[in-house]
């Protein structure tokens, strides 16, 4: 429970900054940086009869610290150049209007929870001992590095398209963007796919790994359905118009898939 109201008090702190900055955007920097510590602490708590960390917690500690470093100092120093708000934070102040910081607190507490549940992945997939477990291991270090590598990957072209003011207004699609329109979330949830592998015991004496599958669960859910796509898309709906209605027909949302092949499947189950 110290976990949890810890990070409900750091969400309360980003709730403070975004206040007197007028920038809702510091707010994903603390989420990130606050579920991280949250989840490494997590996976890193005594086990009866281990005072000690053992080989899968570290291992498993390691990955959300990696994650959150990577992903808060990237939006960190999106904000601290005084990037424009985050397009979820700007729609939500047209919406809230007058209300706004008050139903801004309220959300902000909703994504303290968020971060507690996958700390708490974090923490099943480091309760894995069983036997036989190396092969899991191995693949579910191999899906995060993928998954790591390919965000990274997506935030930088994104970022080099935006560098160049001849492309001021338009859409990127280029590398990953030409196969996906929002490559960066789904690699985001590819990385939490991760867990449910490193929990997995083959053996079936414990069952950690149905903990661990609300990673993946909760991270499609709101990249998919609620604060993630849904709110990008219809800022760029307006604000593209025609332009981006073409690059919706030819480029999935989420599933990267090779340019062209959108369009053909797509056609098949019309």
């Amino acid at each position: 429970m110290l976990v949890a109201a810890g990070l409900s008090a750091i969400m309360t702190i980003a709730w403070i900054v975004q206040l007197l900055s007028d920038n809702a955007g510091w707010v994903d920097v603390f989420w990130s940086f606050g579920t991280g510590a949250a989840a490494t602490l997590l996976a890193l708590t005594p086990i009866a009869d281990a005072p000690v960390p053992g080989f899968q917690q570290v291992l498993v500690a390691l990955l959300p610290a990696i994650w959150s470093l990577r992903l808060g100092a990237h939006l960190f120093g999106r904000v601290w150049r005084g990037a424009r708000e985050d397009v979820r934070y700007a729609e939500f102040r047209t919406e809230w209007g007058e209300r706004f910081q008050a139903r801004m607190f309220r959300f902000l507490q909703i994504q303290a929870l968020a971060g507690f549940i996958l700390a708490l992945v974090a923490f099943a997939a480091a309760r894995n001992h069983a036997q036989g477990r190396l092969v899991y291991d191995i693949a579910g270090i191999a899906l995060f590095a993928a998954a790591f590598a390919g965000e990274t990957l997506a935030d930088r072209q994104l970022r080099r398209f935006k560098a160049d003011p001849a492309n001021h207004g338009g859409i990127c699609r280029i590398g990953l963007w030409a196969w996906s329109r929002h490559p960066n979330f789904f690699f985001e949830w590819l990385g939490w796919c991760a867990y449910p592998i490193l929990a997995f015991d083959p053996s079936f004496h414990s069952f950690w790994w149905v903990i661990a599958l609300a990673g993946p669960v909760q991270m499609y859910w709101l990249l998919v359905h609620v604060s993630g796509i849904p709110p990008m898309e219809k800022l760029m709906a307006r604000s593209r118009g025609a332009e981006f209605r073409v690059y919706q027909s030819t480029t999935p949302a989420f599933l990267p898939l090779p340019p062209g092949l959108f369009g053909l499947v797509s056609d098949r189950f019309k």
